[in-house]
Order: structure tokens, then sequence, then C-alpha cells
């Protein structure tokens, strides 16, 4: 089985080529920016932008897999505010290109294309937890060019007769996911506290917001079972199935370290809006695939707290 995950230098990339390539024995092909690096005898990597048609299709008529994970993406909700040209062009004009390229080539891969829980922004608590079905009221930039992903991938599903599943990945967390995300940061900032590096100050934005967090080790094996048991044309939501507040995973951050911290908000860090809850209903996925969850949030935590002592 041949396996090519375009986008593999981020944090989902990195875990999900040891997942596949350890577990699952396959033969994977990577792509990364020229400017990105990644490291790994694990698989073949090429550099590719996705914004480039030509070499996008040039790639995947050498390789030919049999299945394509399509991560890449500018992911970060904050920079999708900052730039949200950039955001639409990788996100949106990006998987034009990869699926054009993809039905160019005659063959026929099963196409993973990887969403986000942000895209239903807006829930009433009724609403809670959200099935796929959920009306879209998308509360920032990036929600809505995934929201835009997804749709293309059901339209071109149906017109053509491709094998595309969608999903739709709520907040992941583990080991390598950069401090640009606030739990990495929370964790990042307490190591800091706890070597004497930092003052005992944590700096925060919103604590109040609910998010659905799971470790990106069971994301990705959600991921690879989608390709197996998925079906083309669907969507499904990948997550925890459970809201929990920023403020309470900065308290178990903080039970991590024997240092007394203040907690300090920084309006710098506070988003121009922000949705109050969100949490996945993972039945179809359970249904679908037998899939769920293993790895208890306290032991990620854990994990993330030693990523960084090694590191800072």
């Amino acid at each position: 089985m041949k396996a090519l995950i375009i986008g593999a230098a981020g944090f989902v990339g990195g875990h999900l080529i040891n997942h596949l390539s350890g577990d699952c024995g396959y033969e994977v092909y990577v792509t990364k920016l020229p400017s990105e690096k990644l490291e790994t005898e694990k698989a073949s990597v090429y550099d590719l932008d996705i914004l480039d048609y030509d070499a996008v299709a040039g790639l995947l008529e050498k390789i030919q897999p049999d299945q394509i994970y399509h991560l890449a993406a500018q992911s970060s909700v904050k920079i999708s505010w900052e730039k949200p040209q950039l955001t639409a062009d990788i996100n949106i004009k990006g998987t034009i290109n990869v699926l054009e390229a993809v039905r160019s080539t005659g063959k026929s891969p099963k196409i993973l294309l990887v969403g986000s829980g942000e895209e239903y922004g807006w829930l009433r608590p009724e609403e809670i937890p959200v099935k796929e079905e959920t009306i879209f009221r998308p509360g920032n930039i990036y929600a809505a060019t995934k929201a835009c992903q997804g749709m293309l991938g059901e339209i071109y599903s149906g017109a053509y007769g491709m094998d595309i599943v969608m999903v739709r990945a709520f907040n992941h967390i583990g080991p390598g996911q950069s401090e640009i995300f606030v739990i990495a940061d929370f964790c990042r900032q307490a190591v800091m506290i706890e070597k004497g590096i930092s003052e005992p100050v944590i700096t925060v934005g919103n604590l109040a917001a609910e998010r659905d967090f799971t470790d990106v080790r069971d994301i990705v094996r959600a991921y690879s079972s989608l390709m197996t048991s998925g079906k083309s044309g669907q969507t499904y939501n990948v997550g925890s199935g459970t809201a929990r507040s920023i403020q309470s995973m900065l308290d178990l951050i903080l039970s991590k370290i024997s240092v007394k911290t203040e907690v300090r908000q920084d309006e710098a860090r506070m988003r121009p809006s922000d949705i109050p809850a969100i949490a996945a209903d993972i039945s179809r996925i359970k249904n679908d695939t037998g899939w769920k969850p293993v790895i208890s949030l306290e032991d990620t935590i854990d994990d993330i707290m030693n990523y960084w002592r090694k590191r800072v």
C-alpha cells in the first residue's frame, strides 16, 4: 500500500508518518514546502507547493499512491485573522489543485480531506455535542476556508465519482505541537517557570472557551481507519466527544509543576471572535470504523510537558 501525505512537515504529519509506516506497514511518501525541514527515515520526502498545480500533478503521476492524506493547510485561527488571503489560497485553491491533479491522472486513490471542528462555529447549547449534519455558522476565517474545502470534497466525490472522505477534526494536542497553539503554549510557559527560566507568571487569552481536545496519536489512528472503512463522500467528526474549558486545561497543566504561579490575561492573546463552546458527536466514525480515542488527557499533558522539558 502506497500512502502519500501532502503537507507532512507539520505537527500531525510526523505522527501520521510513524503510524502509517509502523503500525500499518505502508510504503509512505510525504511532501513539504522547500522552506520546511523534515528529516525521516520512515518515508520518501519531496518538496511541493500545492499552489503549483503542475508540480502536484507531476508528483502524483510519479508516485501513483493508493491513499492521499491531504494535511497541507494554514491551520492557525490566529494567523487566519492576520493573513486571510494566504489562508484562503492554501486551504481552498490548494485543495482544488490536489483534487484536479488526482482527476487528471485517471487513477482512483482514496483521498482524506482534513477539515476542522471550527467549521461549525457558533453552536446553540442544544446542538452540543455537534453532529455532522449541523448547519455551519463559522466564527473565523480559517473555519470558513475549511468549510469550503469540505464542500469541494463533496462536490468532487458526487460529480466525478472520486473516492473522497472528509474529516472535521477537533482540537488535537500532543508532543511536538507548536507553541502558537494554546495547550502547547501553556505547557511551554509552565516548564520555563518550573526551570526558573521565567518569572512565575503565565500569560493567557480567553480561558472561558470550551473545546474538544484529543491526543494527536488517537487522531492519526482515526485518519487511517477512515481510509480503510470510511464511506466515500461522507464527512466524519473526529474528537473526544467532550468539551473542556481552557481554564480546566490550564489548571491541569499548572498541577504538574510545584511553583505557585500567577495567571495574567494578555489582551494581545484575545481573538476578534471566539466560539464559546464546542464538542463533537463521534457516533458516525465509531459506527463505521470502530475507532474511539484511547489515550487519557492526563497522559497527553504529561507527554507534552516532558517534550518541553527536553527543549527549554
